[in-house]
């Protein structure tokens, strides 16, 4: 290329980075040379020999979740806008998502953004990797690493407190297992600060766990709480998949939302808005976290030593009120 255009390799160099220092011509010079040779810069081999490759990896537990694919479209979103590419793949156990940390440098990724579901606080210790991480997610609480969270606490209150302003008093809880610090525990709370705010007693029966967070397991359930002849007027679910299938669960059992039970789910995902009836949800904000977390990974990617000041930062949020609770 620097003998087409009769000047130096440095001089190519210079034009192809954009080098300010290039008299107009020889640029010119150049570039004419690049298109009659039909030369293509290699961003792989250049990103390389900066230490780079231009791609970030993105773990998410479930390929197949609307509510994970949203939150892809929206990081993928992010990334473009600063020049970046995604990686993404499945880490659908706590195996996979340790896996994930430990291998992507090795997948020549710049860093890594992790939805955890499966890591607990126990494993705040693994988090200490040689390359940038930030957690996306629950799971983990002052761990090593930046990390952006739900507003899970605050959005859940808004959500069980609207039921209730909307004549609600025995309001059934759907969620997934229970356990230390994950969305399941986190939007209990904030269910149960709700109801004692309102006065209202937090009836145990009320509270109900499944396996999944699918359409499938919330309109068993629902058909499950009608048939057991549980008295419920309201149903809180903590994904929009859950309460998708509820609304489905309740109308199997001829119960009609929102005459007789008022249902608010989690997530905003595109299909809520279109079902009969539409469905109330907490809108978090997605677009918010995910460019969040791209900028807090991009800043640690361009930071040349790792620094101590780790960020927790929690999402915004807001309530879409739609038909299934009377909008």
């Amino acid at each position: 290329m620097a003998k087409a255009a009769g000047v130096s390799p440095m001089t190519v160099s210079n034009v192809i980075n954009d080098h300010p220092n290039v008299r107009e011509t020889t640029r010119e010079k150049v570039l004419k040379a690049m298109a009659r040779l039909d030369y293509r810069v290699n961003v792989a081999a250049r990103n390389l020999a900066k230490g780079r490759t231009g791609t970030i990896g993105l773990a998410v537990p479930e390929l197949n979740s609307p509510y994970y694919s949203l939150l892809a479209a929206a990081i993928i979103g992010a990334t473009e806008r600063r020049g970046l590419r995604v990686s993404i793949e499945q880490a659908a156990s706590r195996e996979n998502e340790l896996d994930a940390l430990s291998l992507s440098r090795n997948r020549l990724y710049d860093g890594l953004i992790l939805c955890a579901a499966g890591l607990g606080q126990a494993d705040t210790e693994r988090l200490r990797v040689d390359h940038p991480v930030v957690i996306l997610g629950d799971r983990i609480f002052g761990g090593p690493v930046d990390h952006v969270a739900m507003p899970n606490l605050e959005a859940s209150r808004a959500a069980t407190r609207h039921l209730i302003e909307r004549g609600c008093r025995r309001i059934a809880f759907l969620c997934g297992p229970v356990e230390e610090v994950d969305t399941s525990s986190l939007r209990l709370t904030g269910y149960r600060q709700a109801l004692a705010e309102a006065g209202l007693p937090s009836d145990p029966a009320l509270i109900q766990q499944v396996d999944r967070l699918g359409m499938r397991d919330g309109a068993c359930r629902a058909r499950e709480m009608a048939d057991s002849g549980l008295d419920f007027d309201g149903v809180f679910c903590i994904t929009d998949s859950l309460a998708m299938g509820v609304l489905r669960g309740l109308a199997d059992t001829g119960i009609q939302a929102p005459d007789q039970v008022k249902v608010i789910g989690f997530d905003n995902v595109s299909e809520s808005e279109f079902f009969i009836p539409s469905l109330s949800t907490v809108d978090p904000d997605h677009q918010g976290m995910a460019e969040r977390a791209v900028d807090l990974l991009t800043r640690r990617i361009e930071q040349k030593k790792p620094a101590p000041d780790y960020e927790e930062f929690v999402g915004d949020f807001s309530l879409v009120i739609r038909e299934s609770t009377g909008g």
